[in-house]
């Protein structure tokens, strides 16, 4: 740098210093006309990496006219390096500098077409001062302009060297507001965004009375592929599910298991440790299925569940390409990858029950892998699965999906301390597989593993939302819905409901129906259910139900239920890492609705945006059994199966208690400061 070049540099400094109206902590600089003022140490620094979460309400977007708030959250990374500037002087913030984030996204969700068409290549860009918006989220290709940001306030913490921006205000910008055919929406706030970046020094100025006593320029913590980069904290994530085997059969099921190679994507490595330890994750493994209809894709559903291989001795690879910095063993380190093979994870000594954890905060008890008192078949503790949902003879043209989750308590605990550090809800992937076979089953990939997304977003031209009804307290589910029209005068709705780590799970669902509209074909899907084992931390180790939900019709919704918690705690709910399905013929055609949905240890009732029959349609017959017409749950060969539901299920309502029991509130979150050391936690209905 010339010394024309760096004076010019030190007067703007200086004027900036004496000019900005920081906080009360930097009052001090700006108000004391002495030297000590400009002497100090500057830092230029830029992000090394980070996270974005835009929280937005599609019926403000949409314009939808509904009443009822429908706010989906949108996770970014930010791509390593990315140009966003600030400056630091003696470890203050002083603002930012013209610059721009890229973001990489981590979910996607049901958004404006327009902005669908950006979402790999959006920055969070810092504007011009000439401009009225301070910060604002274009396409990095185009510079079209989604939203401008307002009312956001900047932090930084020097020991971390961490950049945050909270309570950032989203409005629709002119372009937008263009693009959406409502430029009168201009400025309307849509949403609010919040910014967690780790920073890194590329400029160091010693300044005395103001003048450049000495300049250095760090190096940069280039990533070793120029992938998005590490995020801030622990972050397990499944890089690839490399292979799907058959092991075993008993009775009418086949036991499956699943490869699974994690990675952590994070800045931190994770802990690892083995049992009696109980800070490592845990990995359930899930198989789906797409089928149905003219094209098979009328409905997605989940085949078979496994319980949860505990993890051990993590190794060193790098399957990721993320750079692993070397560290194993008790530790996955960051950037690293390690690999268990389908017969590890296939294991049945190593695998545990579900029953024992709590996804959302990953706690699980010592004892969590008691086999003692049972023995097993060929079946146990893997991927359960009906052999006629894999035999090829009665599934032509299905897809088959595999899944895998890492839940872990590390994670969690980084997020109390770290509260713009939580990743515990992109450690889910899917890969698609055939399947060859009709009694003895064999499992080819096709195509790559689906990065930090549930299978069930694979489902061909479903629309889908995510919940979460308890923010920072328990995790997320989705629902997605798909509408055909697979005769005249006849709609098919399809209704997918997924728990990633809700722990209160699900315990109804219920439709809107339009006036006079006539429905048939009611059905219902679940997987089948582990039997009860002993220590498998059900109640009174009796296992999970795998009881068909009760249907109500009446003249204005239809509505499936499990018992309740209080009428049993090991019903048939949703539980976490299950999808289960709803559907139904209508001879109306469909309409925005609000369907409601009920938990089943804890909360109140929640509604959500779906479509339904509308009822103000011209009457139509009512419409004939198809061959679509499936409650399609088999009964699974254990103490604890029940008949094959059908179409025409008993109508009898269940009561809802006046009260709901809880068996385990959920943690609350801790602002900062250490994880606390949490008890063993008692076995989980």
């Amino acid at each position: 740098m010339s010394k024309l070049m760096l004076s010019g540099f030190v007067l703007s400094l200086f004027l900036f210093l004496t000019l900005s109206q920081a906080d009360s902590r930097n009052s001090a600089i700006n108000k004391n006309p002495d030297s000590r003022a400009q002497t100090g140490t500057l830092q230029r620094m830029i992000v090394e990496n980070g996270m974005v979460t835009l929280d937005l309400d599609l019926d403000r977007l949409n314009a939808d006219g509904s009443l009822a708030a429908k706010v989906v959250q949108l996770r970014f990374a930010v791509a390593a390096n990315s140009f966003f500037n600030i400056l630091v002087f003696n470890d203050l913030l002083r603002g930012p500098e013209q610059g721009s984030m890229a973001l990489v996204p981590q979910y996607s969700t049901e958004l404006p077409s327009r902005l669908t068409a950006s979402i790999n290549q959006l920055v969070v860009e810092k504007l011009p001062s000439s401009e009225k918006a301070d910060l604002a989220i274009r396409d990095a290709k185009t510079g079209f302009t989604f939203f401008n940001i307002e009312g956001h306030q900047y932090g930084y913490d020097a020991n971390g060297q961490l950049l945050n921006v909270q309570n950032g205000r989203l409005l629709i910008s002119q372009d937008f507001a263009n693009a959406l055919g409502r430029p009168s929406n201009v400025g309307s706030r849509v949403g609010k965004i919040s910014i967690s970046a780790k920073m890194q020094p590329i400029e160091v100025t010693q300044l005395i009375n103001g003048e450049p006593k000495s300049m250095v320029m760090p190096a940069l913590h280039v990533p070793h592929v120029p992938l998005p980069g590490t995020t801030p904290g622990p972050d397990v994530i499944v890089g690839d599910l490399p292979a799907v085997q058959q092991f075993g059969s008993a009775g009418t099921q086949v036991g499956v298991a699943v490869a699974t190679t994690s990675c952590n994507a994070g800045t931190i490595d994770l802990d690892w440790f083995a049992l009696p330890n109980t800070d490592h994750p845990v990995i359930p493994q899930n198989l789906y299925r797409m089928s149905g209809g003219d094209d098979n894709t009328e409905r997605f559903e989940q085949i078979g569940q496994s319980w949860l291989k505990h993890a051990f001795t993590a190794l060193t690879q790098n399957v990721c390409g993320f750079g692993c910095n070397g560290v194993g063993g008790s530790h996955l380190g960051s950037g690293c990858s390690d690999p268990y093979s389908a017969s590890l994870n296939g294991t049945q000594s190593g695998i545990g029950s579900r029953a024992w954890v709590n996804p959302f905060t990953g706690a699980f008890p010592s004892t969590a892998n008691n086999h003692s008192s049972h023995s097993h078949d060929g079946v146990s503790h893997r991927v359960r699965v009906e052999a006629d949902d894999l035999n090829q003879n009665l599934n032509p043209g299905a897809t088959y999906f595999a899944e895998a989750q890492y839940v872990t308590p590390h994670e969690y605990t980084w997020c109390q301390a770290h509260p713009g550090e939580c990743n515990m809800y992109n450690n889910v992937s899917y890969r698609q597989f055939s399947v060859t076979g009709t009694t003895s089953f064999t499992f080819s990939p096709l195509g790559s593993t689906v990065w930090r997304r549930p299978a069930f977003m694979a489902w061909t031209g479903a629309a889908l939302n995510q919940l979460e009804p308890d923010p920072g307290n328990d995790g997320l589910w989705f629902i997605a819905h798909k509408v055909t029209n697979p005769a005249a005068g006849v709609w098919h709705y399809e209704y997918a409901l997924y728990n990633e780590n809700l722990d209160r799970a699900i315990q109804s669902f219920s439709v809107p129906l339009g006036p006079g509209v006539n429905i048939t074909n009611i059905g219902f899907h679940a997987p089948p259910q582990e039997p009860g084992w002993p220590n498998d931390g059900t109640f009174n180790n009796q296992g999970y139900s795998s009881a068909p939900w009760t249907v109500t019709q009446a003249a204005d919704s239809i509505t499936w239920n499990s018992e309740t918690f209080a009428q049993n705690q090991n019903a048939n709910a949703i539980r976490w890492g299950t999808l289960y399905n709803f559907r139904f013929d209508a001879d109306q055609p469909p309409e925005k609705a609000n369907a409601t949905v009920g938990y089943f240890k804890t909360g109140s009732p929640e509604t959500v945006a779906i479509e339904g029959p509308s009822g103000n349609g011209s009457p139509t017959p009512t419409p004939t059994a198809t061959a679509t017409a499936t409650a399609t749950f088999t009964p699974t060969a254990t103490a604890t199966a029940t008949a094959t539901a059908t179409a025409t299920f008993t109508p009898t309502p269940t009561p809802t208690p006046t009260t709901t029991v809880t068996p385990r509130p959920t943690p609350t979150p801790r602002g900062s400061g250490s994880p606390r050391p949490r008890p063993t936690p008692p076995p989980r209905p």
